[in-house]
């Protein structure tokens, strides 16, 4: 495989098919996400994409009554998570127009566009809230240096300009004050920020609870591993003192605060990465700590709003169903207000926007076809406001068609997948794309997004499968928790006995098959080659493949022997028994391993060792690695890279028609 591929057909393939969506140099919105609503207009984060096809982020705001839409900040910097102030008037936002990568806290007034900057803060911002009354904004803070969370790239943030000799040493001693976060918080009038969280907390994520005081979920040190262990908490503005609400079984996210403070929101479950947790309800009495789990009705809840100390907005998933309700503390009753199978939310997870006390919201909505789009429910019905449809129906007449399929695993546990289906009828050339976590899932997704190379396996004539296997959210934790200490076990057959399933159905040709994934994906795909013959093709995107180095080189040592249960001291044990290199000598597959050089969660080093393993063993590898890359392909034009070297390979070992 050549180094530079961008003379090739397949490359100017794919890059044009990425221009049809992105519009470069056109002005317009390609995508949206981070909504915030006050009254009859949300502000969003719009990614636009300039002529040299970099995708810029921008402040933008939608009339909810008209549908009119304008872009409100300009420039090379980029600006997003846009937040309402309660009267409507102003709109808090982050940007890095200072410095490259040096998120600071910006005050737009909604009118008349006027924007300022607020006193910088001892680190970056990566999260904004107003406090009830909009005299205050809370800012969570990193350090400059401070890792991503794996949904955000898990590469290492920028650290502060020093001016210093290029050959100067790294020196990494662990306990570098940069790893930590905290709470800050602008005062309005008084246009003053301030440190408030306690020195020994780390905070994770934080919320108001009141105006006076903010629900955090604090570990007592930075480390990413100390976020699974991370606890809930109660921080005083006045004092700073710090006072335990609750200790999960699990991890934490979504915390939310009532208006008057009385109680707490927050999503307990079993996660694998920081920032995508999906699971169960429960709130939490700040004063007497009590813990009330709410009956959701099988949803795993993914956000939570209190429009008033009585009503709280949830949004989550159900199987492959998004669903927006609301919990009435005092009759303890919970009020489906939509819910679809064909449309879902922006970002990894469902979140929406409140308006009013009655469950109305806003949202950003999207599905296989649909392109994204502002949108509202009210009354329970769903009514898109703004489109943001590039007008390419011709690249997605190529999926054929989407099937919901279930099937029984060897031991007798129902399993669901999507089959994506191109034009005509089966068997097809199928390809298993296995999601990342584990614990994460499959619902309806824009496919003009990032799915490119999906689009053109489509056209080509091959299937997708995409399975929920045990471990996946949306069916309750009770189905999450088998793959915890069972990594690769039983959910290695939940993959197979799919593929059988479709075989069975006429659906599958089985000597077509092909297998891809990124991050879990990634391991479970270098793992299954190892498991079984039957793949004539992989693509292994940011894998795991040596549990013990995944422990020792990467930033969520913790993710691994948490999910193994047990040490990389026990030899013989599931370190080397669950890592795909240890069995690489089975493994017959020709395989693609990618990987980025910046990638803190998943190192390149992981790739590196599989390929070298299945070189040594007389197997087919490239391995191909993305100097600017961390966790996952995300930038341009390294993104057509990727998406033309997935499907040439593909298309090399596996004829998208018979007899061929």
């Amino acid at each position: 495989m050549r180094r530079d591929i961008r003379d090739t057909p397949l490359y100017r393939e794919t890059e044009s098919l990425y221009r049809a969506f992105r519009r470069p140099g056109s002005g317009l919105i390609a995508d949206a996400g981070e909504i915030s609503a006050q009254g009859s207009r949300v502000v969003f984060t719009g990614t636009l994409v300039d002529s040299a096809n970099e995708a810029v982020s921008r402040i933008c705001l939608t009339d909810l009554a008209s549908g009119d839409t304008r872009v409100l900040t300009f420039g090379p910097n980029t600006d997003r998570a846009p937040k309402l102030s309660p009267d409507g008037r102003q709109i808090a936002f982050l940007s890095d127009r200072r410095k490259a990568g040096d998120f600071q806290l910006y005050l737009l007034d909604a009118e008349s566009g006027e924007c300022h900057a607020t006193p910088p803060v001892e680190g970056w911002v990566e999260y904004l809230q107003w406090s009830p009354d909009g005299g205050r904004v809370l800012l969570g803070v990193a350090g400059h240096g401070a890792d991503l969370a794996g949904a955000q790239g898990a590469a290492t943030s920028k650290a502060a300009a020093q001016d210093l000799p290029a050959w100067l040493p790294a020196v990494d001693t662990g306990e570098e004050s940069y790893r930590w976060r905290r709470a800050w918080v602008y005062d309005l009038k008084a246009s003053h920020v301030r440190e408030i969280s306690p020195a020994q907390s780390n905070v994770w994520e934080a919320a108001w609870c009141g105006n006076d005081g903010i629900a955090a979920i604090v570990s007592p040190g930075p480390s990413e591993g100390l976020w699974y262990t991370a606890r809930l908490a109660v921080i005083s503005l006045e004092g700073g003192a710090c006072r335990e609400v609750f200790k999960p079984q699990d991890q934490l996210g979504w915390p939310s605060g009532s208006p008057s403070g009385r109680h707490i929101g927050v999503v307990e479950a079993l996660c694998s990465d920081r920032w995508v947790v999906a699971g169960d309800l429960k709130i939490i009495d700040t004063r007497n700590r009590q813990v009330r789990q709410v009956a959701t009705r099988g949803i795993d809840v993914t956000y939570t709003e209190w429009r008033s100390d009585r009503h709280l907005l949830l949004a989550g998933h159900r199987e492959f169903e998004t669903v927006i309700a609301l919990y009435d503390l005092e009759t303890e009753e919970l009020e489906e207000i939509w819910a679809s199978e064909k449309l879902t939310t922006s970002g990894f997870y469902s979140a929406v926007a409140g308006l009013g006390e009655a469950g109305d919201c806003a949202l950003v909505g999207e599905g296989f076809r649909r392109a994204p789009e502002i949108a509202v429910i009210r009354g329970g019905k769903y009514q898109p406001v703004k489109s943001f449809d590039p007008g390419a129906e011709a690249a997605l007449s190529v999926l054929g068609g989407v099937e919901t399929v279930k099937w029984q695993a060897p031991d007798g546990l129902e399993i669901h997948g999507l089959l994506l289906k191109p034009a005509g009828r089966g068997p097809y050339p199928v390809i298993l794309n296995v999601h990342g976590g584990p614990v994460w899932h499959y619902r309806p997704f824009w496919l003009g997004r990032r799915s490119i190379g999906t689009l053109m396996l489509l056209k080509r004539g091959y299937a997708m499968l995409l399975p929920n296997p045990r471990g996946s959210t949306g069916r309750g934790q009770a189905f999450v928790r088998p793959v915890l200490g069972d990594m690769g076990g039983a959910d290695t057959y939940d993959y197979l006995s799919g593929l059988d399933h479709l075989i069975e159905r006429g659906l599958a040709d089985p000597a077509r098959l092909g297998v891809t994934g990124g991050s879990y994906g990634g391991y479970m795909t270098a793992w299954l080659i190892t498991q079984d013959p039957r793949f004539a093709a992989a693509v292994a995107a940011s894998p795991v493949t040596n549990q013990v180095t995944e422990h020792l080189i990467s930033n969520i040592p913790h993710f691994v022997s948490l999910f193994l249960e047990d040490t990389y001291t026990n030899p013989g044990g599931k370190y080397f028994e669950r890592s795909p290199i240890m069995h690489a000598h089975k493994a017959k597959t020709p395989t693609l391993s990618t990987c980025g050089v910046l990638d803190r969660c998943t190192p390149p080093e992981e790739a590196v060792q599989f390929h070298n393993a299945l070189l040594e063993n007389g197997v087919k590898s490239v391995l191909v690695t993305y100097p600017q890359e961390g966790h996952g392909v995300r930038k341009w034009p390294a993104v057509v890279d990727y998406a033309a070297r997935m499907v040439g390979w593909f298309e090399e070992y596996i004829p998208a028609a018979r007899g061929r």
